[in-house]
C-alpha cells in the first residue's frame, strides 16, 4: 500500500535549547501553533487520500514533541487517537530530541498508537555536539535510541552533514552508530545556515565555513552508502522546500539545493558504478537500477553517463530499470552475461 504522512508541525515547542543551526520557524514555514486547527487540518488532508489503498500516518514534526508541555502533548495524541479509532490512519510518528526520552514518555507514546520515533541525533561526536550547542551528549543519544528500540518502536535517526567541527570521519561514524542502534530509517540533512541563528553569526565572523553544495553532496553520498549497505532506509536527504527557504530572510549560506537528494543519490550511484566497472575492459554493459531510479542513475543532465564514458571509453554503457531490484540496489550485466 502507498504510505503517506499527514504532518502536524509544532515549531520549536518544547525545546528551550538554541542549537547554533536552528530556526525551526524558517525550516517548517510555521511561526505559530494553534491546537484548535489541528483536527480540521488533519481532516482536510485525509479528504484527499484514498483511505482504502493508503497507509496514512499522522506525523508530529517541527519541534521536540516529547518535550512540549505534557497536557498539550497528550491532547495532540488524543486527537490522533480519534482518527486511528475511525480507521482513517494506521499509526502515528513523532520527532524529538534524545534527552527528551524516558520510559514514562515511551509508555505514553505506546498507549497512543505511536509506531515510529524519530530522533534528532545530528552527530555522535561529542565535540560536534558541543560546538553545535546541542545540550546533550552522544551517551544520552545512545541510551535514548536503545530504549526506543527495546520498547518496540521503529527508530529513525536524523543526522546532519557539515556541522561545526564535523569531519567526514565524524559523519561516517555517526551513520555507523545509527545503524548499530537498530534504526530502520534515517534522514540526512546538510547544514544550511539560516539567518537569525548563532551559526549565521559564526559564518559572518569567519569562525564557521559552510559547505558548498558539491562538498555536501560528496559527504552525504558517503553516508548514504553506509545506510544502504546496512539496509537502513534513507527516507529523506536534504531539507523540504518551504516558502521561508526562498525568501531573503531565509538562507544566508550553506548547502541548499531544491534537488539535493537526487544529487546525492546520483553521486552514490556513480561511486558504486565506477567500482563495478573496473574489471571490465570493453564491450557492451547494461547497468540496471530499481524502478523509478533511472534518472538518478544517469544523473542530472546525464552527468554520470558522461563521467563513466570518460573513464571507460571502450565500454558501451546503457542504463535500464529492473523492478525486482530494491531501492539503491543495482546490477551490472556485460554482453557475455557476466555480472
Amino acid at each position: 500500500m502507498k504510505h503517506i504522512n499527514i504532518p502536524v508541525f509544532v515549531p520549536h515547542l518544547g525545546c528551550p535549547h538554541d542549537c547554533v543551526f536552528c530556526n525551526q520557524r524558517t525550516i517548517t514555514g510555521k511561526s505559530e501553533f494553534d491546537i484548535s486547527h489541528v483536527r480540521q487540518d488533519i481532516t482536510d488532508a485525509l479528504s484527499t487520500v484514498d483511505i482504502e489503498n493508503t497507509e496514512a500516518e499522522i506525523a508530529f514534526f517541527g519541534g521536540s514533541f516529547t518535550g512540549i508541555e505534557r497536557e498539550l502533548m497528550v491532547n495532540l495524541l488524543e486527537i490522533s487517537d480519534e482518527f486511528y479509532d475511525k480507521g482513517l490512519i494506521k499509526s502515528v510518528r513523532c520527532s524529538t530530541r534524545p534527552d527528551y526520552i524516558d520510559r514514562e514518555i515511551l509508555d505514553i507514546l505506546k498507549s497512543h498508537h505511536v509506531r515510529t520515533v524519530e530522533i534528532g541525533i545530528q552527530s555522535m561526536s561529542d565535540k560536534v555536539l558541543e560546538a553545535s550547542a546541542r545540550g546533550h551528549t552522544s551517551a544520552e543519544t545512545e541510551n535514548a535510541c536503545r530504549m526506543i528500540v527495546d520498547k518496540g518502536f521503529d527508530l529513525v535517526g536524523q543526522m546532519m552533514i557539515g556541522l561545526p567541527c564535523s569531519s567526514v570521519e565524524d559523519e561516517i561514524m555517526t551513520a555507523e552508530r545509527i545503524c548499530s542502534f537498530g534504526a530502520v530509517g534515517a534522514r540526512i540533512y546538510p547544514t544550511v545556515v539560516f539567518r537569525k541563528t548563532a551559526l549565521c553569526t559564526m559564518a559572518e565572523e569567519g569562525s564557521y565555513d559552510p559547505l558548498t553544495v558539491d562538498e555536501a553532496v560528496e559527504r552525504s553520498a558517503e553516508v548514504l552508502g553506509i545506510f544502504a549497505d546496512n539496509g537502513v532506509d534513507v527516507i529523506r536527504i536534504g531539507l523540504c522546500e518551504s516558502e521561508g527557504l526562498h525568501s531573503d530572510s531565509g538562507i544566508y549560506a550553506g548547502a541548499f539545493h531544491p534537488a539535493f537528494g537526487e544529487l546525492c543519490i546520483s553521486e552514490y550511484y556513480y561511486k558504486k558504478f565506477k567500482n563495478s566497472l573496473n574489471d571490465i575492459q570493453s564491450g557492451k554493459v547494461t547497468i540496471y537500477v530499481s524502478k523509478g531510479s533511472l534518472s538518478k542513475a544517469v544523473g542530472q543532465h546525464g552527468k554520470n553517463r558522461i563521467r563513466l564514458k570518460t573513464l571507460y571509453p571502450d565500454i558501451d554503457i546503457k542504463f535500464a530499470e529492473d523492478e525486482c531490484l530494491n531501492k539503491y540496489d543495482f546490477k551490472v550485466l556485460s554482453e557475455n552475461g557476466e555480472k
